[in-house]
């Protein structure tokens, strides 16, 4: 596959690439998926503060549609449709699972770890959608279920100890 590997001028040249390469944090050459869903507590104590429940789901869901251009745009240019370095996906998903998850630390921490477990292993359907969906939709709709698959045992988890 012809690609290159970005560099901050890559990702300053376009508003698409500075936000679907996490403001630079997809430069990393470790863990950038990682590195992109830990960038999601900053943006959810912020949005969490300024918006009560449905305007912050309003602008989950424009943030997602934002995330298909943004990730489509850049994969496209990069020629790697889901290259690792793009975690716009990573922050997106995580705060839909911040928004249902309790705002105690442990809660939010084990929601991380969960969400990253489900990210990386891609468990079916996970790894149907990544392996069949390229470009901006199919990079944003693997880290959605992955969100989902983190919650639904959340879910679980808090069904157990109430």
């Amino acid at each position: 596959m012809d690609t290159f590997h970005p560099t901050w001028n890559f990702v300053l040249r376009h508003p698409a690439h500075f936000f679907a390469l996490g403001a630079g944090v997809g430069l990393m050459r470790r863990a950038p998926g990682t590195l992109g869903t830990l960038l999601a507590f900053p943006l959810f104590w912020v949005l969490d503060r300024s918006l009560s429940p449905y305007p912050f789901l309003a602008v989950l869901a424009g943030l997602f549609a934002f995330g298909v251009w943004a990730c489509h745009v850049t994969g496209r240019t990069l020629r790697y449709p889901d290259y690792p370095g793009i975690v716009w996906d990573e922050i997106v998903a995580f705060l839909l699972v911040l928004f249902f998850t309790p705002r105690e630390g442990l809660w939010q921490f084990f929601a991380f770890v969960l969400f990253r477990v489900f990210d990386i292993l891609k468990p079916p359907p996970i790894g149907f959608f990544d392996a069949r969906y390229k470009h901006g939709l199919g990079v944003m709709l693997d880290d959605l279920i992955a969100a989902f698959y983190a919650l639904l045992c959340l879910a679980g988890w808090r069904a157990l100890v109430s």
